[in-house]
Formats: structure tokens, C-alpha cells, sequence
């Protein structure tokens, strides 16, 4: 994170940088004004541009097998332009080539998600996912898949791209 502020303060700097040789080139007759409104805009056209890569660029990092299940775009009042193009924030990923079939029941997978969200580290839940009733379930210490057991199942549409990710 403290890259992307290095970053944005050149941006700024570039933008005045601009504006200092408009101005000279008009010989001083461009307002004064233009250096801070340049680097401002530089520096928020910056941001902007790194909100909307950064879920194409994490995307593009995730290795083969690891595959999307889910894009969250949110819109909020403090980036009117997000009304217009909603932006990618958060995502969950599957990793499907290294996922695990139950040796007992095989319409049981064991699958690790990772739940990625902007300036925040990736966090990896092994979910367990029954492919027949389409439902899943946390995978922890006491995960039992037999009838009665204390395992709290999520149910899942059959068109849901975590079930057709793993299960097909």
C-alpha cells in the first residue's frame, strides 16, 4: 500500500509537471491555477484506474486450477462513478486442481476457497461441497458428514459456479 501512495504522489507530480510547461509554453499566460488542478486530477485519475485494474491484475496472478466463483461489484457514494461502472472489490476463487475426493462418499469434495478483497490479504476456508444435494459446509475439526451430525450444510443453487466448478 505504501507503493500505491508513492505512486499516486508522482502522479500528482507528473500532472504539475504538465501544467508547469503549459504554462511556459503560453509564456505565463495559462492561470496559476492549472498546477494544483493537474495534479489532482492526475492523482485521482490514478486512483481510479487502480480501483478498476485490480481485480483484472489479481485475476490474472491466480495460478492454473484456481478458478472465480463469485465477483462482489459495490457501489458507493464517495465514487459517484461507481453508478455508472460498478467496481470489483472483493472475489472468491476455488481451488479446483487441488481439490479432494471423499475415498467413502464420492459426491463429497473437499475444496479450498480464497476469499480476496482490496488492501486486505487473502483468506483461505477449506469448505467441504456435496455435489448430489448441492450444498456446503466449513471443513473443521469436528466435520462429520453422517446423518444427525452437529455440521451446519449451506444449501446451493444447482447453477451455482462453485458447484459447477468443482462438481463437473
Amino acid at each position: 500500500m505504501i507503493w500505491e501512495l508513492v505512486a499516486t504522489v508522482f502522479a500528482g507530480l507528473g500532472g504539475a509537471g504538465i501544467a508547469l510547461l503549459i504554462r511556459k509554453l503560453s509564456k505565463q499566460t495559462a492561470p496559476k491555477w492549472l498546477v494544483p488542478v493537474f495534479a489532482g486530477v492526475c492523482m485521482l485519475g490514478f486512483q481510479i484506474q487502480g480501483e478498476y485494474d485490480w481485480y483484472d491484475h489479481q485475476a490474472s496472478l491466480l495460478p492454473e486450477g484456481v478458478v472465480v466463483v463469485k465477483k462482489v461489484q459495490e457501489e458507493a457514494p464517495w465514487r459517484p462513478w461507481s453508478y455508472v461502472f460498478p467496481q470489483t472489490m472483493r472475489f472468491i476463487a476455488a481451488d479446483v486442481a487441488n481439490s479432494a475426493q471423499n475415498k467413502i462418499d464420492p459426491n463429497l469434495i473437499l475444496v479450498d476457497l480464497y476469499f480476496f478483497e482490496r488492501r486486505t490479504p487473502a483468506k483461505r476456508v477449506p469448505q467441504v461441497i456435496d455435489c448430489l444435494q448441492s450444498a456446503r459446509a466449513d471443513f473443521t475439526n469436528s466435520f462429520s458428514a453422517e446423518s444427525g451430525s452437529q455440521t451446519k450444510w449451506y444449501p446451493l443453487e444447482n447453477n451455482d459456479p462453485l458447484i459447477q466448478a468443482v462438481c463437473s
